[in-house]
């Protein structure tokens, strides 16, 4: 079983568990550069950093020029291209088109992947955009899920191997507000028909089951911790996976 870790910019890097690949968030609003000297420092501290490169986050290809140029002068090797949930703030709206750059040449590049769909682009949208991006990418990662069915239908679909979304430890109160956020409409329900009681709302869930039901058809998983970095490291070490 193979894990990765998603991490923000306020991230303390001395508390990071033993996950060879660390991806780095790119909010909007966040500053590239900043984004890429946190990668340079998870390089020299023996992570993999991956971070993210939102479209609707770049302004222009002189941007993308630079970033891409400052992360692989870090020593850099992958990256995640994706669309980002923000309004355009420059030239770009999809993650194909940073992909027709060129510029990611020699690195080894991820994609999202939406089985539980997105509410920014329709079902439609989304499997030709997959299509489209399939020849520059390696892999797909996905949004976060707790439902096993898509996630099973989605993987048997692809010609890529899909990286599962998961979340750490959480309160199903939690991941109720974070499904709500995301717009993870099969999440949501999954949620709501499996919490039986009012007070298991409150009881922390851990993906172990969710693991269980995927585990023979990827061995790759992506962790997002939504600031419980220290559940997930606990749970990592109890479950021999860190």
């Amino acid at each position: 079983m193979k894990f990765s870790l998603e991490i923000t910019m306020k991230t303390d890097l001395s508390v990071l568990p033993k996950v060879k690949d660390v991806y780095i968030t790119m909010l909007p609003g966040n500053d590239f550069r900043q984004v890429a000297n946190k990668a340079k420092e998870l390089v020299q501290n023996g992570f993999n950093p991956v971070p993210h490169f939102p479209a609707r986050s770049i302004k222009n290809l002189n941007e993308l020029k630079e970033y891409t140029s400052m992360c692989k002068d870090f020593g850099v090797k992958q990256a995640l291209v994706i669309g980002g949930g923000a309004d355009p703030i420059g030239d770009y709206h999809c993650s194909l088109q940073l992909l027709e750059s060129g510029l990611f040449k020699g690195m080894k590049i991820g994609i999202a992947g939406h089985p539980d769909g997105s509410p920014d682009i329709s079902d439609s949208d989304l499997e030709k955009a997959m299509k489209d991006k399939m020849p520059f990418a390696d892999y797909i990662v996905t949004q976060w899920l707790l439902d096993p069915k898509p996630i099973s239908d989605f993987i048997s679909k692809q010609t890529l191997p899909v990286h599962v979304g998961i979340t750490g430890p959480l309160k199903i109160s939690s991941l109720l507000k974070f499904a709500s956020i995301v717009g993870a409409k099969n999440s949501l329900n999954f949620i709501k028909s499996n919490a039986t009681k009012a007070v298991d709302l409150l009881k922390p869930k851990d993906p172990n089951e969710l693991i269980e039901n995927l585990k023979s058809v990827t061995n790759n998983f992506h962790i997002y911790t939504f600031g419980g970095l220290k559940e997930t490291n606990k749970w990592l070490e109890q479950n021999n996976y860190a």
